[in-house]
């Protein structure tokens, strides 16, 4: 079995990329294929000896689509590509603002003499005076929007006729129709003035301009997930530093070798995976492992590509290259996840496939019964666009994506971002909930939490050591600085300071030797840790760095260091707890701090010690057993995860990736969000249900009397006026029915 993956062009909704999997999985040979309507990619896995990509691509074309392999695109190609876009976007706009334009005076001269209060028209438009003009005026205008919104005809038609009509096909067909009915009774209206009560120009209008304003926010949050895979692949240097035969040479990354050794510079980007040979430094992985703090690295460490060397310079023997690198394992994962992540369907969507086709024959059949009964070609014509526009999917088409913008607003007035409609639906499904520790549970960056001291104050320990580490650019020494500077006294200068990489440091104050560090600085120092180590037991228990603090060669105390949990996380997952929600929380932590992070939180569940690359696994294990699965992350390193998971939520002091390839983002940072987010789409969701409920009610109510069967029974014929008057009165109930959700408290 063969694996590939194709772009796919000419997908505008769910319908779409249903179609596009249900034609590809009945061919011979295929075992599996999934289409993303998000990358517009198609994941396929076939036989090789019974089908062929040209199969493949004939058949997705024979659909209505377009097909090809997907290439490995060049840096150049892709600011290309990303250029494109930009563009196309910015027609979309253009057609968007026009269509509004030429709508909104299209409603006045239509729709202003049914107000309470008369609005100002010139007479030469009145519609009692000059009926013609009235009509022609609306033809113009209309014509025009029509035609900035073109491509709903021009692919909901040819979806229609490949046999897999989509949203587009019922916006051209009720729209159509309305515009053709209209466009006949204009023509009538010399010779019968009484057809001017007959005009639904401003229905193919508004309905059009509405839907293109959709369509518009749906391009602007298109294509995310791409751009975070972007930004990880910048994230390693185009080049690197090489040493042969005591020389530097500085070489494109493609060029390096596994064996290669490599220059580090302090303050450069680590090109490659590898293994320390020569010096020792602070290497700074918190965009790959999540962990804020920097790692100690010295002979023998292992070194990850596209980490930050932070004070030492480092000679690395590369151990791995191009997508063998964990970099590049991490940008696999999460296009892997990517494309097995199944879009989600919109009910509307689902039954657009059932109801044009039902509708057509409805009208048809209506239009055929009364022709063959004797009835003049009028009365069948005034049926059959009496069923397509009382038919019109404005409630249809507005049921989803109102009660969306609404609650992605409320969301919004709360600091809860919500990428797409597709995130809002899923998320009130979610039974399990993976927290990444640093960062999401707690603050992802180091604070003085205790200080013991021996025979000083503790303000006076704290000052001077604060004093002494502010030459440090370490972020242990950073965070006593600063606990210090809390005290608002000002902390006096060092007559001399040296940092020991991966050790701590050393300075003369006030006439006074300091060293400052840990257990190792002390060894290397022969200082005694005995009076303290106890305590520094309990502190490193609690997943805590003690920091030593030695004056004039005797111990003066301990300044414990942690990453604190955030003042929320507790309450934030007992109320996702009583939601109904299993918490997992998940770390690259020893077991030990991880485990008592755990109970201070009330976790359900601690997995610790996981690997960058694995996380996504996790979450995939989680789907695995049958969860919905909702994952919260910060780092680079949860990118793979956030696109594995069906909803990935980024906090959002977070990574720009991060937020990036997640589906919702917390602007506050505040885990209570999580909770508040599930509520709101549950809201969303039971609104959605109800305002579909009505609009299919109305549809099940209307078409059987626009068709004509209370006619039939000797009652009244449905005038297609008040048919048009009745498809608002559902559009306007369903709209009404969604802003009801603002009301909602979070």
């Amino acid at each position: 079995m063969k694996q590939e993956c194709y772009d796919i062009t000419g997908m505008t909704c769910a319908s779409c990329s249903a179609a596009v999997e249900r034609v590809t999985r009945k061919m011979d040979g295929v075992e599996e294929s999934n289409v993303n309507l998000a990358t517009n990619k198609m994941t396929i896995t076939y036989d090789e000896e019974k089908v062929s990509p040209d199969d493949i691509i004939q058949r997705v074309e024979k659909a209505g689509f377009g097909a090809q392999l997907e290439q490995i695109k060049e840096k150049e190609q892709e600011k290309e590509e990303k250029l494109e876009q930009e563009e196309a976007e910015h027609k979309i706009r253009r057609r968007v603002i026009g269509s509004i334009l030429f709508a909104v005076p299209l409603l006045y001269i239509s729709m202003g003499h049914m107000l309470p209060f008369k609005l100002p028209l010139p007479d030469i438009l009145s519609m009692e005076t000059h009926p013609l003009n009235y009509a022609l005026a609306q033809l113009l205008l209309t014509v025009i929007v029509l035609i900035f919104g073109r491509k709903f005809y021009i692919v909901g038609f040819k979806t229609l006729f490949h046999g897999h009509p989509n949203m587009d096909s019922l916006v051209a067909i009720g729209t159509g129709s309305a515009f053709l009915y209209s466009l006949v009774m204009t023509v009538r209206i010399p010779s019968d003035a009484h057809a001017v009560h007959s005009l639904y120009y401003e229905s193919a209008a508004v309905v059009v301009t509405l839907v293109m304003l959709g369509k518009y926010f749906e391009s602007k949050s298109k294509g995310k997930t791409s751009e975070a895979i972007r930004k990880l692949m910048e994230l390693a240097p185009d080049t690197a530093v090489r040493l042969r035969e005591g020389k530097e040479e500085e070489i494109p990354v493609e060029q390096v070798r596994k064996g290669d050794v490599l220059f580090i510079r302090p303050g450069s980007k680590i090109p490659l995976d590898g293994i320390v040979a020569k010096g020792v430094s602070s290497v700074d992985e918190s965009m790959l492992t999540g962990e804020s703090i920097p790692v100690e690295k010295e002979v023998g460490a292992e070194v990850i590509g596209g980490s930050m060397n932070y004070n030492g310079a480092l000679e690395i023997e590369v151990t791995h290259t191009g997508n063998d690198t964990t970099l590049a394992k991490i940008i696999k994962l999460m296009e892997d996840a990517q494309g097995r992540k199944a879009p989600i369907s919109k009910m509307a969507d689902v039954v657009a496939g059932y109801f044009v086709p039902a509708v057509l024959i409805i009208a048809v059949v209506a239009a055929f019964l009364w022709a063959v009964t004797g009835h003049p070609i009028g009365f069948v014509l005034k049926i059959f666009v009496s069923v397509l526009v009382i038919a019109c999917p404005c409630a249809l088409g507005l049921a989803t994506p109102t009660a969306i913008m609404v609650g992605t607003g409320l969301g919004a007035s709360h600091g809860i971002l919500i990428k797409s409609g597709e995130a809002l639906e899923t998320t009130h499904k979610v039974q399990a909930v993976v927290l990444d520790k640093t960062g999401t549970v707690t603050e992802g960056k180091p604070k003085v939490v205790q200080i013991l001291s021996q025979r000083l104050s503790k303000e006076e320990l704290l000052r001077l050591a604060g004093a002494c580490e502010v030459p440090s650019e370490h972020p242990l020494g950073k965070a006593i600085v600063e606990a210090a500077r809390e005290q608002k006294e000002e902390l006096p200068s060092c007559d001399e300071f040296s940092s020991i990489t991966g050790q701590g440091i050393h300075a003369k104050l006030e006439g006074k030797e300091f060293w400052i560090g840990n257990r190792k600085l002390l060894k290397e120092q022969n200082f005694s840790t005995e009076r303290f180590e106890k305590e520094a037991e309990k502190i490193a228990a609690k997943g805590q760095t003690p920091m030593f603090v030695v004056m004039d060669g005797q111990m003066e105390g301990i300044i414990s260091v942690a990453d604190t949990l955030k003042e929320t996380s507790r309450n934030a997952i007992d109320q996702m707890k009583k939601a109904g929600m299993k918490v997992y929380m998940l770390t690259g932590d020893n077991r030990r701090t991880a485990e008592y992070i755990g109970q201070q939180v009330h976790a359900d569940e601690v997995i610790a010690e996981v690997l960058p690359q694995d996380k996504a696994a996790v979450v995939q294990k989680l789907q695995k057993e049958g969860n919905i699965v909702l994952m919260v992350g910060d780092g680079i390193n949860d990118a793979p995860a956030l696109a594995q998971a069906d909803i990935g939520v980024a906090i959002g002091s977070g990574s720009d990736i991060a937020m990036e390839s997640s589906d919702i983002v917390l602007m506050r940072s505040d885990l209570e969000d999580v909770y508040r987010a599930v509520k709101l789409s549950r809201a969303t969701i039971r609104n959605i249900k109800e305002n579909l409920f009505w609009a299919f009610a109305f549809n099940s109510c209307g078409i059987p009397v626009a068709a004509g069967l209370l006619y039939a029974f000797g009652g009244p014929l449905l005038n297609p006026m008040i048919a048009g008057l009745a498809m608002s009165f559902s559009s306007v109930f369903v709209v009404s029915n969604a802003l009801r959700l603002r009301r909602l408290k979070l």
